[in-house]
């Protein structure tokens, strides 16, 4: 099953349509939303490591979208704070975690001892952090992670630290300061060896900045079919590529979720099928905005962030749904709600007439969720977009 994440099988269609075959039209209804709530369930856990000081608890944060001081954030200072494996778990997605690890590079530093103590094995892949200069035990730490069969990613942080350092210069050039720096990393990691080492260069404090996209795409590239939505979910909507991801990951769902309304609309139960579609595509538009961000407490972050209101967001929002998610915003997307309406009528009185009923109704249903959510998805991440670039000042 961890192949099918959020595939709707037949097995699955079958047995919910007969659950709510036999249930009243508020128990069938909830019936839906508990089985869509149940296909988010694969875990994805990221293992942060490297020496203390080198920055890894913050990182924890930044890939979870919090600040050092927000609530759930990991604890950060100047000296090792972690002495055994600490899971953090992702603010909107339960099912994501990111491990703070301790520190490694202590005298005595055994790279397969120190696997065994942080249970290598939970691991999706590890990020491999340092502030200057990789180091032996990073180089030990990367061959033992490779032996036992997992993935790793070289990570330089503190970059804002260094771009600020060089700035006093006269002849400071960002792209000739951040190559010098990737070279002199992978040189470093040559030298005690590593092949063909790959460095991303990450701020934490800026973490749109630098090789974060180049970061993710590596990540998704390694990372099994059934996690890379996972993935691309749980990133904060920081970059312009990031936010175009997410919405190419949402779109591949769209066929799913419709699929499973079409199921619906064969079963002949009175206001079932406008009932059971407003659920779906409620829930789908929910986790559209918080996906991207948009949400009322994510938009409150990005105001603390930047220095803007909530308003001026908002007012960037041209999506019918952006004055609140509610079954008049909704059905707006269909273009009328007579539309949805007459189609529940129909579909109701053709489920009755066996097989050619089912293909009309069930055809009816999917299409019409399958348009709203394509524009209802469409519409938000043009919002998204929008907001990004006005959080950030930037033109494209």
């Amino acid at each position: 099953m961890m192949d099918d994440f959020y595939m709707i099988t037949q097995e699955d269609l079958d047995d919910i349509k007969e659950s709510i075959s036999t249930q009243d039209l508020p128990t069938a209804v909830n019936t839906i939303k508990e089985f869509l709530e149940k296909q988010d369930h694969v875990e994805l856990n990221v293992g942060v490591t490297g020496e203390s000081g080198s920055g890894k608890s913050t990182f924890v944060n930044a890939f979870r979208g919090l600040g050092d001081e927000d609530e759930g954030s990991a604890q950060t200072g100047p000296v090792e704070t972690t002495m055994e494996p600490e899971a953090y778990f992702h603010p909107k997605y339960k099912n994501v975690k990111v491990w703070d690890l301790p520190g490694i590079g202590t005298p005595n530093f055994k790279a397969d001892e120190y696997l065994k103590l942080v249970e290598f094995e939970r691991y999706d892949f590890f990020i491999i952090i340092a502030s200057d200069r990789f180091r032996e035990c990073h180089t030990q730490l990367a061959k033992e992670i490779m032996r036992m069969g997992k993935t790793f990613y070289f990570v330089r942080s503190k970059i804002d630290s260094s771009i600020d350092a060089e700035k006093r210069k006269k002849s400071f050039d960002q792209k000739r300061t951040l190559d010098t720096i990737r070279e002199d990393c992978k040189n470093g990691l040559r030298k005690i060896g590593i092949e063909d080492p790959i460095v991303f260069l990450i701020s934490n404090f800026e973490l749109g900045n630098y090789d974060l996209n180049l970061l993710q795409e590596r990540m998704e590239q390694e990372l099994p079919q059934h996690k890379r939505r996972v993935l691309m979910l749980a990133l904060p909507n920081i970059t312009l590529e990031i936010n175009e991801k997410k919405k190419k990951a949402l779109e591949e769902n769209i066929g799913k979720v419709a699929l499973l309304s079409a199921l619906v609309a064969t079963v002949p139960i009175p206001g079932l099928s406008i009932f059971a579609d407003l659920a779906i595509v409620t829930r789908e538009i929910e986790i559209y905005y918080s996906t991207f961000g948009l949400d009322d407490p994510s938009l409150q972050k990005l105001c603390e962030r930047s220095g803007k209101t909530i308003e001026e967001f908002k007012s960037l929002m041209k999506s019918p749904l952006s004055g609140g998610i509610n079954p008049a915003s909704v059905l707006s997307l269909a273009g009328a709600a007579s539309l949805v309406v007459a189609e529940n009528t129909v579909e109701y009185a053709v489920s009755l007439v066996p097989l050619l009923g089912t293909l009309v109704a069930g055809g009816m249903s999917y299409m019409t969720v399958s348009t709203m959510l394509k524009r209802a998805l469409n519409d938000i991440a043009e919002d998204a977009r929008n907001v990004l670039m006005a959080s950030v000042q930037t033109e494209v």
